[in-house]
């Protein structure tokens, strides 16, 4: 009798091959900022060339890390990898900011991508509140008092964005003459929102450089 053909072993999930950010890639937006012109002329009905270089900078790093979320969200990647991955892409987006005529434009890159780190990280742990309207009046009456309190409120607001909810257009006021910090982080969320938007349909192919 002739033996049973034993069935073929399911196939091993493809390999991602995704490159994230490195820093290769954050020392040449560096290059274009000290290649930019930041001055504001009077009669200028644009954006001088720096602030959107530094807008299109801040973009890039939003999509970059949000891809990292997409792909845990998938299935792709397992929780212990992801955060990996995030601290990986942090490590240089938060490194020393360079001493030269950049540094301060640097700098405030850097305390606003607080809050999309924060958020990424608080989206992956879970059991964070939902109640935006509510979570932007505490941040606001804390940033003054205890900033890391008030970026924990600000990552609460992020991971709800993450996980679908709308923010924070609304409460981004146009007319403050002095923003704070926490209104920062509320823009650099809506960034985050408009970004899992367009990363709607990202991972439909593996082995892509991100």
């Amino acid at each position: 009798m002739a033996k049973k053909a034993k069935s073929a072993a399911p196939p091993e999930p493809m390999k991602l091959f995704y490159i994230f950010y490195n820093q290769e890639r954050w020392d040449n937006w560096l290059n274009r900022l000290r290649e930019s012109d930041f001055e504001v002329a009077e009669d200028a009905e644009e954006m001088p060339e720096g602030f959107r270089a530094l807008y299109n900078f801040g973009q890039d790093i939003t999509v970059s890390v949000l891809k990292i979320i997409k792909l845990y969200q998938n299935g792709r990647f397992p929780k212990e990898e992801t955060l990996d991955r995030l601290a990986q892409v942090e490590a240089v987006i938060m490194s020393e900011a360079p001493q030269d005529q950049i540094e301060e434009i640097v700098e405030s890159l850097q305390l606003s991508m607080l809050v999309l780190f924060a958020s990424c990280r608080m989206f992956i742990e879970g059991g964070y509140p939902t109640d935006i309207k509510v979570l932007v009046k505490e941040g606001r009456k804390m940033i003054d008092e205890d900033m890391e309190k008030a970026l924990e409120i600000a990552a609460n607001i992020g991971a709800n964005v993450i996980n679908g909810a709308t923010c924070c257009g609304k409460y981004v006021k146009d007319d403050i003459e002095q923003p704070t910090l926490f209104d920062e982080w509320l823009i650099e969320i809506e960034t985050m929102n408009e970004s899992m938007t367009t990363l709607k349909n990202f991972d439909e192919e593996t082995g892509e450089e991100s």
